[in-house]
């Protein structure tokens, strides 16, 4: 990503600012964007008032971005004005005469984007900005220390902006900034699969969705892997499944979504999932994506809503046909004899596909219209298309959390018994230790094996690779495996422990700058939190997507931090920091299955010890999804239980029990969260004029 338009401070006084206004305006039409004439005089207003800030400053020899391209949701930073040592980040409000926190929000958050994804940015101190022309009377300014990390938000108006440059020149003097290098670093975001999926649903690839590191080529491999599955079936006129499996976090589901937003869009393609929170939230925001209403702000608050209601009824409406519950889809073509419109389908959570019992048995809202299990009717359904047709199933390794989920032993058994059909996939479709989840014993001649198919480096813990590997040594019980992850993770684990919900919530939201989202999770079997206070958890359809779309103050929302999303909320979706709080279901005891833990089932008035090995990983897995929603922290909430010396002791939340959860994962590496309120991590202190 590159800024629209960039020079040194004497470049721009020799330019007038119609000429500039007009360079970015060529730019935005080389990029087919439309252009108003407001915009235009915008332009020429900023350029004006950086020029007199240049003249003012002496800042000559400063680097100016103008409109820096942000890939996270199609943002562009209004200007980055970089100095001999520090990044000033400027949001313009031309004509604006009052400042809102969504506005401080939003720069701040261009802010903390550059310092996480701009490899040029992390040395340095960085200034947000936010300027409103008309304002009369914007905040005190501030003297910041030149600590790298992002700086509380400054405001301007245009007379005030040259003088609080001049400050902030003289103020945050660091390691000299090369305005050139600046410019070349690389500006890699890892966007959250929300704003992933709008990104593709515009047209653009998964390789213009970079990763923060570079380890993280697997994934355009993975995605070039699985294109070349296509091609050559396609060429071919044969039947294919292609195998995509991969750790939590890893872009199983981005793969997924570039193969139906991408060039595949041609063929007729769509993205099938049992997740139905999954598919009410993604449809929702690419239709508000598409139709132009503001997901940053939570569509609620967009004051154009209103106006773009029929713009936003057409794009629902496109978004349904692109995302489809599975279910829905194999009831819905079982009965027919015609192919149905889609040549490739992505299967997602393939392994939890159902089984012939599950998916034959009628239920109080439906009668079932199926007589196999769902790989089995995947196969038959897009077997009716006269040549290429192609199955992309998503193998999410170690998440399984339900009954009746077949396996990927089902998809090789119906595979192998169904002429035309062969697969592709990486090795450790074969090698998984669970039979059930093992394609096939051998290697059977309809399976070619390719190790691109397989995501092994989390993209969704932005700021430490650690988080997979010490999740899945927690839930082992691997003590000093864990610990040894924790003390080599560079930037240190991003797990904190705390006994307080209070210290849970205030940490939450000190996590959280600018348009960072918090969020509470929890499992479904966690009966007893309704003692500590925390009993709320989502339902239905309806409230994931006011969860995970909205904004405080809608306290619908996520970050009101009132209602938990469970695992069946929240698998395939994230946040940016998580709060998990943590239940009498899944505790440590002597007796544990594997690993020390106990998975316990709430029947009446007690909690009763799960003995079928298969319903205690659910429980495990349940906690592997939680532990893996978040993009940067995990406060992990143990309650504090009730001691066993109180006269109204309550034995199904035990405060031994809860103790040994703490202790055990203090042991293994878990950070505790400060007892004091802490600075954000990326925010360095100020100190008042």
């Amino acid at each position: 990503m590159r800024a629209w338009f960039d020079c040194t401070g004497s470049e721009l006084l020799a330019l007038t600012p119609d000429a500039v206004a007009n360079a970015l305006a060529a730019s935005q039409m080389s990029r087919r964007l439309s252009g108003e004439p407001a915009q235009l005089r915008a332009w020429q207003e900023q350029v004006r008032l950086l020029q007199e800030c240049v003249r003012h400053c002496d800042g000559q020899g400063w680097t100016i971005a103008l409109e820096f391209d942000l890939l996270r949701l199609e943002k562009r930073i209004d200007v980055v004005l970089l100095t001999d040592s520090a990044i000033l980040v400027l949001e313009f409000k031309v004509g604006a005469r009052a400042i809102s926190n969504a506005d401080r929000a939003q720069v701040s958050d261009y802010a903390e984007d550059l310092r996480d994804f701009h490899a040029g940015s992390r040395r340095h101190p960085m200034q947000p900005i936010l300027v409103a022309t008309g304002f009369a009377t914007p905040a005190t300014p501030q003297i910041p220390l030149p600590i790298p990390g992002v700086l509380p938000v400054a405001e301007a108006n245009a007379a005030t902006l040259p003088g609080l440059l001049a400050t902030l020149r003289d103020a945050l003097k660091g390691p000299r900034l090369d305005g050139r290098a600046w410019l070349a670093a690389a500006y890699q975001p890892v966007p959250s699969i929300i704003e992933a999926a709008a990104t593709l649903f515009a047209r653009n690839s998964v390789a213009e969705i970079a990763a923060a590191r570079a380890d993280t080529v697997n994934l355009t491999r993975t995605t070039a892997a699985i294109e070349a599955a296509l091609d050559a079936a396609a060429a071919e006129g044969a039947r294919v499944v292609v195998f995509v499996t991969g750790i939590p976090g890893a872009g199983k589901t981005l793969c997924g979504l570039n193969v139906v937003f991408g060039d595949r869009r041609r063929d007729g393609s769509a993205f099938l999932t049992g997740n139905s929170p999954l598919v009410a939230v993604l449809r929702e925001a690419l239709a508000c994506n598409r139709a132009g209403i503001d997901l940053a702000r939570g569509p609620s608050a967009d004051p154009e809503r209103r106006r773009l209601a029929p713009r936003l009824r057409k794009a629902r409406h496109e978004s349904e046909a692109a995302l489809q519950n599975v279910h829905r889809f194999l009831a819905d073509n079982a009965g027919r004899e015609a192919p149905p419109a889609e040549r490739v389908i992505v299967f997602d959570e393939a392994q939890r596909a159902w089984d012939a019992a599950q998916a034959t048995r009628d239920t109080q809202r439906r009668v079932s219209t199926l007589h196999m299990s769902e790989p089995a009717h995947a196969l038959e359904i897009m077997g009716r298309h006269s040549g290429f047709a192609a199955i992309v199933a998503l193998i999410g390794n170690g998440q399984e959390i339900n009954t009746g989920e077949a396996g990927l032993r089902e998809w090789g058994s119906v595979i192998a018994a169904t002429p035309g059909w062969r697969a592709v996939a990486a090795r450790r479709v074969l090698d998984a230790a669970e039979p059930a989840q093992r394609l096939a014993e051998g290697h059977p001649d309809w399976l070619r094996l390719d190790p691109a198919l397989d995501l092994t480096v989390s993209l969704r813990s932005v700021r430490s690779e650690a988080a997979a590997g010490w999740v899945d040594a927690v839930l082992r019980g691997a003590v000093a495996e864990a610990r040894a992850t924790a003390e080599g993770a560079p930037e240190g684990l991003p797990f904190l422990l705390t006994r307080s919900l209070d210290d849970a919530r205030r940490a939450l939201r000190q996590m959280t700058p600018g348009l960072r989202r918090a969020g509470f999770v929890r499992s479904s079997g966690a009966r007893r939190l309704r003692a500590e206070g925390f009993d709320a958890q989502l339902v239905g359809t309806e409230e994931p997507v006011a969860w995970f779309l909205e904004r405080w103050p809608d306290i619908r929302a996520s970050d009101a931090l009132e209602v938990a999303a469970t695992e069946y909320a929240c698998q395939g979706l994230e946040l940016d920091t998580v709060g998990l709080a943590w239940g009498g279901d899944f505790r440590r005891g002597a007796d544990g299955q594997t690993g020390g833990w106990q998975a316990r089932r709430f029947a009446g008035a007690g909690w009763q010890l799960v003995r079928n090995p298969a319903e205690a990983e659910f429980t495990r897995n349940t906690y592997r999804v939680l532990l893996t929603r978040a993009r940067y922290e995990t406060v992990i909430w143990v309650p504090p239980g009730s001691p066993r010396d109180d006269p109204f002791h309550d034995p199904t939340r035990d405060a031994a029990e809860m103790d040994a959860i703490a202790d055990f994962l203090t042991a293994c590496g878990a950070r505790p969260l400060p007892e004091a309120a802490p600075p954000p991590q990326d925010t360095a202190p100020a100190l008042l004029l």
